[in-house]
């Protein structure tokens, strides 16, 4: 379902969100002209929904008092989207929401049409979506406890054990939470650090919601914020490699270090820094172009050993050994 029909759905909607709206509101949300609207608000009247409508600078349309609307209204494309939204949500590792989602499906077979029935069910069984495994949480309700103090600006106390197995009780103000590459994190103002901390909801347990409230500053982008901590977080080893490509290649390889290339003449340059110099060569060696490690000299070692070793599995594995290259065809005498 698509088109004029589409929005004249969308328009109900309207009018059931916000009570009263003028033509030009409608005209100007739908993308319409505002006899278009008029069509449309005849549309809604042939299909038995009461809509009035006040003339005048402060008039609008509005739907009858009392008027209650059927539980659910879908159209095919918003049926699909709940479908695979429902399919996605299975895959995140969240046993506490799993009799949720089966309630859910449960509930939207039962109040939608055949049609709508049919397609809901065969994007269960034909489509299939694989996410990275979710890394075990220890405490199974922290995230909907964070999720609830999030939403409610209430601070939160947990414990939280660091990469090095150290724990510590913090106190945060919980701004927004991330699914990101099979781990959940939460992102907020940390009271012991006393500035903005990500953390690993797999690390954390013991999860108290607080009385105390706070204001979670306006437009904060929790995703955006945890992209760039990742990015900039500061590591013990700082390396300097040049990429033998363009920028937009080097993106579609390493989306998330978008923000440290610099264009160069003979390709992109990438200032980072690792943790892990072995991790970091074997990660190099995977990229699908050339690249020249300008420093440190353990991280060219450190290819060098990887590339060794790739060598060595290629030699080690029973393949036939390819036959070797013809020699290259002799040019004729000029006459």
């Amino acid at each position: 379902m698509s088109g004029p029909t589409t929005r004249v759905l969308a328009l109900l909607e309207l009018l059931q969100t916000h009570g009263r709206m003028t033509g030009a509101d409608i005209a100007r949300r739908l993308d319409v002209d505002i006899r278009t609207v008029r069509r449309y608000i005849t549309v809604l009247e042939e299909l038995g929904i009461p809509v009035t409508s006040e003339q005048g600078r402060y008039g609008g349309y509005m739907l009858v008092a009392g008027f209650k609307l059927p539980p659910m209204m879908f159209t095919d494309e918003e049926a699909q989207a709940i479908a695979l939204g429902l399919l996605a949500a299975g895959q995140l590792g969240l046993r506490e929401a799993t009799p949720a989602i089966a309630s859910v499906q449960a509930k939207l077979e039962r109040v939608m049409p055949a049609k709508l029935k049919r397609r809901v069910r065969a994007v269960g069984e034909t489509i299939d979506i694989v996410l990275p495994p979710v890394e075990a949480a220890r405490d199974e309700g922290a995230l909907l406890r964070l999720t609830d103090a999030a939403q409610s600006q209430q601070q939160v106390e947990f414990s939280y054990q660091s990469q090095k197995g150290e724990t510590t009780r913090r106190t945060l103000d919980p701004y927004g939470l991330v699914y990101r590459r099979g781990r959940w994190y939460i992102c907020g103002f940390c009271h012991l650090r006393e500035e903005l901390r990500t953390f690993r909801l797999d690390r954390l347990y013991r999860v108290e919601t607080l009385a105390a409230t706070f204001l979670r500053p306006p437009k904060f982008d929790a995703a955006d914020y945890l992209q760039r901590s990742i990015i900039t977080a500061p590591r013990e080893h700082p390396l300097s490699v040049l990429l033998h490509t363009d920028i937009a290649t080097a993106t579609r390889a390493m989306g998330e270090m978008e923000a440290l290339f610099q264009q160069q003449e003979h390709g992109v340059l990438l200032h980072t820094a690792t943790d892990s110099i072995p991790c970091f060569a074997h990660w190099l060696t995977c990229l699908p172009f050339r690249f020249t490690v300008l420093e440190p000299v353990e991280l060219s070692l450190a290819v060098r050993e990887r590339a060794t070793a790739l060598l060595a599995m290629g030699q080690d594995s029973n393949l036939p050994t390819p036959p070797p290259h013809p020699a290259p065809a002799q040019p004729l005498p000029q006459s």
